[in-house]
Formats: structure tokens, sequence, C-alpha cells
């Protein structure tokens, strides 16, 4: 089958893939329509690794997909050729102590598409446990589908960050996944949502939906304006999703006393913390890895039209343009927020 193949660092090609082709009891076969290109991809193509993950030998890249199921394994009981599903894309070991506890998205021996050494999905059929696979109601599109994979991630955040109805927050970046954790944390109960970022064309994007407060950072302090908004008092939880490692000084000033601040952004360097700071307001940290019981859920927010994800969607591309897709991406546009590629033979 034809695949997009980062083969090196710098270097794809779209070309024929040696690919797993049985099909398990337990399994299905889908025929892939929607692939998001994710800032993960992104990173394995500009950069070769992802912290202690090297591509060392070429591997399919993709991992937020939506397709059709064409065949069923014969334990398979919720699916059936002609559903169409959205894919959750890390398959752990069910026997570990991580999965035992629930927290399987940090499994060490997790398989996680487009992970190496574990190929991802562009590519036109795939093969995947049924368990990992959602049926997609009437009314979600492909497209919307394939982006429950990077919601799935802001869902994760909202989990984490235990917000009471009513409470604020703040989202450091307006990318995809600050967007996500926008939307997820409004979802989840929140009144409002600062989003800060120094690209003002995502801030207008972001900014278009209730709820959200864009702060462009070039122009505005944040803390200022959060605590201006807040009588001084500063916000319930505050998301760090740019990873960027300069921004810590201002979401401390900007979290209350006994507030949250989550990790979800992966710093390129080792950020400078104040420890004094946040131990005097008895800031409570957690972080993010992926996510985990909650892809069903965020589908459902989405088929429910609590969530509409169709204005982060900026352009889709065929899959015969799939490497254009990622030089785009790599060009890190203000105004692009999703790039999507759709699978030619898949639909």
């Amino acid at each position: 089958m034809k695949a997009l193949v980062l083969e090196r660092q710098g270097v794809l090609a779209i070309r024929d893939a040696d690919l797993p082709a049985e099909l398990g009891p337990d399994d299905v076969r889908i025929r892939v329509h929607t692939v998001g290109v994710c800032g993960s991809d992104v990173h394995y193509y500009q950069h070769g690794r992802i912290g202690d993950f090297v591509v060392k030998e070429p591997m399919v890249l993709g991992h937020e997909g939506a397709g059709t199921v064409v065949e069923a394994g014969a334990r398979v009981r919720h699916l059936k050729p002609g559903d169409r599903v959205c894919m959750e894309p890390g398959i752990p070991d069910p026997t570990s102590r991580a999965s035992r506890l629930g927290i399987y998205n940090v499994d060490p021996a997790v398989r996680f598409w487009a992970t190496p050494p574990v190929h991802g999905i562009l590519t036109p059929e795939v093969i995947h446990p049924a368990a990992f696979c959602y049926r997609i109601p009437d009314n979600v599109s492909f497209a919307e589908a394939a982006m429950v994979e990077p919601f799935a991630v802001g869902m994760h955040a909202a989990a984490r960050a235990r917000i009471v109805p009513g409470d604020t927050a703040v989202v450091v970046g307006a990318g995809t996944i600050g967007a996500m954790v926008a939307l997820a944390a409004l979802a989840g109960g929140c009144a409002r949502a600062f989003v800060a970022d120094v690209a003002q064309p995502k801030l207008d994007i972001v900014g278009r939906y209730p709820g959200v407060a864009p702060v462009n950072v070039r122009e505005q302090d944040l803390a200022a304006t959060v605590l201006e908004a807040t009588e001084g008092w500063g916000a319930d939880v505050v998301f760090e999703a740019s990873g960027a490692p300069g921004v810590w000084p201002g979401m401390i000033r900007s979290v209350r006393p006994g507030g949250a601040i989550v990790l979800v952004g992966l710093p390129p360097e080792k950020p400078a913390l104040d420890v004094n700071a946040l131990i005097a307001k008895e800031v409570r940290i957690e972080t993010v890895f992926r996510y985990a019981n909650v892809f069903d859920r965020a589908l459902a927010l989405i088929a429910a039209g609590k969530v509409d994800l169709k204005p982060l969607v900026t352009e889709t591309f065929p899959f015969a343009r799939s490497i254009e897709a990622f030089e785009r991406a790599a060009e890190g546009r203000p105004g692009d927020v999703k790039l999507q590629i759709v699978m030619e033979e898949g639909g």
C-alpha cells in the first residue's frame, strides 16, 4: 500500500510500504478517510525525535484518524463493515499495572501510532483493535471525527484541572491543542477562558467562541489582564499549551492562591521555576500526557453540538499532496490551526 513515509529527518516520501495485513479476532480493518496533521508528526519530520523517541528507521506518519470499517475480526461484536469510526491511536498492555490503575496512557508498553518505531495511519488501510475504535454518529463528519484525538487531549487536561462550574481559566497557547483545551475547559464548566498567544490570526479564530477572551501578549500583559478581570484574585486554573519555557512567570502571577497549573505543552528546554512563588500560593501542578478514558466522551460532546470543531480546520489536502501539507505545517503560518489530509482511496 502507498503510505506517507518519514524516511529520515527532513525527508518525506509517498511510496509503497510493507505494513501489517493480518486481521486478528479482536481487530477491525479500516479504510482510512481523514487524517489530521499533528504537531508531533511535524516535529518528527523537522527534528527526527521527540525526547527519547527517536526515528531510527523509516516510519509512516499520522495518528489523528477516522475511516470506515471494511472487515471485522471473529470476536468483534460492536462494529461491522460499513460503520464509520474514529480511532484511539494508543494500544496499551491490558495486563500492565498502569492499565489496571486506569492510567493506560502512561503505560511504558503502550504502542502509539506514529511514535517510533510504530507506524502511523497515512495509508489507505489500517488494522486496529476494535476496543479502541468508536462509531461515529451520523451527524458527525469524518473531518470532525479526526479531531476527536486532539480534543481528547483537551478533555484530559480539563479533567486533570478538577474544574468547578463557574471557574475562570487561562490557556497559554492558541494553537490546535490550546484551542482544544479552552473548548474542553468551557464544556467542563468554566465560565470563561482567557487564551493567550503572540499570533493574532490564531487568537481571532479561537476568539469567535463564546466564553473565550483572546489576549495578544505582544500588546497586553497576561497576568495584569487576568488580575484586572478577577478583581486581583487570579484564575482558578492556568493551562500551559504552548511549550514556551518563558511563560512561567506570567502563569504564576495569573493563577489564584490555591489554584492549579496544568502542563500540556512540551518545552524544548527546561524552564526555570520560581518555586517560592508556587509554594507561597500553594499552587497545585498537574501534568498531562496524551489522555485516558475520555475518547468516547469527547466524541459525545461533538455529536451533541456542545463543541464545534469545524472552524478549527484550516485546509484539507488530498493524499497525493500530503508532503505539501507537512511542508505547510512546518512553516507554522499564524493563521493555520489544523490541516487535514483526505485519503483518495478512502473516500
